[in-house]
């Protein structure tokens, strides 16, 4: 749910409002074990530019990242990129553009 209204916040403020946003929070969660997980993220919006960035530390300390801008070209028009690397350094990048006729 909170990945869904970030996404939403982000998009909404590219889209209609010229100015800055941004956020950071991080988390830990500890296990029956005591074994620690450890979350982060951000996002930042600014001039028509919405971006997030977010990562997972696991109990061994392998970390997953992943990264996403999204950017308003002109009316109508949007571009994305993103990239989301796994634990043990594999990596997938995603862009695309969206174009819609008013």
């Amino acid at each position: 749910m909170r990945k869904f209204l970030v996404t939403a916040a982000a998009l909404g403020s590219a889209a209609f409002a010229p100015a800055a946003f941004a956020w950071e929070a991080q988390s830990t969660v500890t296990g029956p074990q005591g074994q620690t997980m450890t979350r982060s993220g951000s996002a930042s919006c600014a001039d028509g530019s919405c971006s997030r960035s977010g990562s997972v530390t696991g109990p061994q300390g392998q970390t997953a990242t992943r990264n996403r801008t999204v950017s308003r070209a002109a009316p109508g028009q949007w571009s994305s990129q993103g990239t989301a690397t796994g634990p043990r350094g594999g990596t997938v990048t995603r862009s695309r553009s969206v174009q819609r006729g008013w």
